[in-house]
């Protein structure tokens, strides 16, 4: 039996409308409550690129084309790649010494460890977890490609090795996450020289910041980046310029997975939608089809 278009259409309707009367499934956190992280003082970073040297070895991450001694590097903007999960960049945000001469500011990037990653969400199999120590964890094995968290993450974080052809993987930032499970520190914060980077409970490094601020704003911008922003994330930095000087990306305070399975959420309710889209279907090819019949 034939539908006749304008049926199929209120039909159409009708499903739309229960679809949105249907229950709302509320957006659940997966937030952890007060996970490891690392408080980075931008203003006590020095570009040494220790960072990057302990993180190399306690990774066993291939050897750089450009030593670590060597600073040239340094001359050109870098994101971390899949042999590098952490690098450091240096700005001039126009800050002055003494002098009259622009002084530097050094940043090191890796992955913020998100409280709500948007990668997590965004990945089909589970290959990518949020730990209750604060860890963004990878599992190899579960990935099949997709590359859905790279496009996903607001930071631009997660890269793809292509060098083994046949098990290619996802690599990031892993937080040194054997080092935690020993009770030891990631291997770039224990190492660096000027103690940029401190490691911690979020509360403490959140506490922490806030002291610094408030007992010399001369020094600091009046901005913890990672409380807020993408729901909050388990590396924080501060710094005596604005953030978008320095290179870090405005984004939302807003979980962005609050976004996306809030939609996913609607969408799916009792198979509405799929529903809909195979009757579409199926009236289309039905349509052609007539068409086609009528010409011959």
């Amino acid at each position: 039996m034939s539908i006749p278009r304008r049926q199929f259409l209120k039909s159409a309707g009708i499903g739309i409308a229960a679809m949105a009367a249907g229950p709302a499934h509320a957006w659940e956190s997966k937030a952890p409550d007060d996970p490891l992280g690392c408080l980075v003082d931008v203003t006590r970073c020095i570009g040494c690129r220790k960072c990057e040297l302990a993180c190399n070895q306690v990774n066993a991450l291939p050897e750089p084309e450009t030593p670590f001694e060597d600073m040239r590097v340094l001359d050109a903007k870098r994101r971390p790649t899949a042999s590098a999960y952490t690098v450091v960049n240096r700005y001039y945000p126009g800050a002055l010494n003494e002098r009259g001469q622009l002084t530097p500011a050094f940043v090191k990037i890796q992955c913020m460890h998100c409280q709500d990653p948007a990668c997590v969400s965004a990945c089909v199999t589970g290959a990518l977890s949020k730990k209750e120590n604060g860890t963004v964890h990878y599992d190899a094995s579960r990935c099949i490609g997709c590359r859905y968290c790279m496009v996903a993450c607001p930071f631009e974080i997660p890269a793809y090795d292509f060098h083994e052809a046949l098990t290619p993987q996802v690599r990031k930032c892993t937080f040194c996450l054997e080092r935690l499970e020993e009770g030891k520190m990631p291997g770039c914060a224990s190492i660096c020289p000027t103690e940029a980077i401190t490691f911690g409970r979020r509360s403490v490094l959140l506490g922490l910041a806030r002291e610094r601020i408030e007992g010399d704003p001369a020094r600091y911008e009046d901005h913890v980046y990672g409380e807020h922003e993408a729901g909050g994330t388990s590396w924080l930095y501060i710094a005596g310029q604005p953030m978008a000087k320095l290179g870090f990306p405005a984004v939302p305070d807003e979980p962005l997975p609050r976004r996306s399975e809030t939609i996913q959420h609607a969408l799916f309710s009792y198979l509405w939608s799929p529903a809909l889209l195979f009757g579409a279907l199926a009236l289309s090819m039905k349509t052609f089809a007539g068409k086609h019949a009528d010409k011959e």
